[in-house]
């Protein structure tokens, strides 16, 4: 387990900073931001302010990933399945969520709406090659590695 200071700067005053729900949770809680219930129709997404900006370390970025709980309780979930934020952004943090549900649901003020990892990434130099090293994988694609 790596440790770092990322500093948060809340942009409203009701923001909430992200919290981890145990001491090895590998994702940060990500509060809604709002004033008053936000209501879902089927199928509807909507971006939810967290009310946060922060500065992530060079070399890291923000992953937002849905919440179990919300996701399987309320069929809400991030619409873009993973949201990036990267090291140099300094504006507010958005949770686009959206209804998975065929049924309308809401989220309330300060409810948690997702979770933030901080990880490492590697910047891929991408260089043009006629050949590829060989594998025994080779061009097996989609359901190619074994079945049940």
């Amino acid at each position: 387990m790596i440790n770092a200071n990322v500093p948060v700067k809340k942009l409203k005053e009701n923001a909430t900073l992200p919290t981890y729900g145990s001491a090895y949770a590998a994702g940060a809680d990500l509060y809604a931001c709002i004033t008053e219930n936000e209501t879902f129709a089927p199928g509807e997404t909507k971006l939810i302010p967290t009310g946060l900006a922060m500065e992530i370390p060079a070399g890291y970025a923000g992953l937002i990933y849905a919440r179990s709980g919300l996701a399987s309780k309320k069929g809400l979930a991030p619409a873009n399945k993973v949201g990036v934020v990267d090291a140099d952004y300094r504006g507010e943090i958005m949770v686009a969520l959206h209804n998975h549900s065929g049924k309308e649901t809401s989220i309330e003020p300060n409810e948690r709406i997702a979770q933030l990892v901080i990880t490492p990434y590697l910047t891929a130099h991408f260089e043009e090659t006629e050949v590829l090293s060989e594998t025994v994988r080779g061009e097996g694609g989609f359901g190619s590695t074994g079945s049940k």
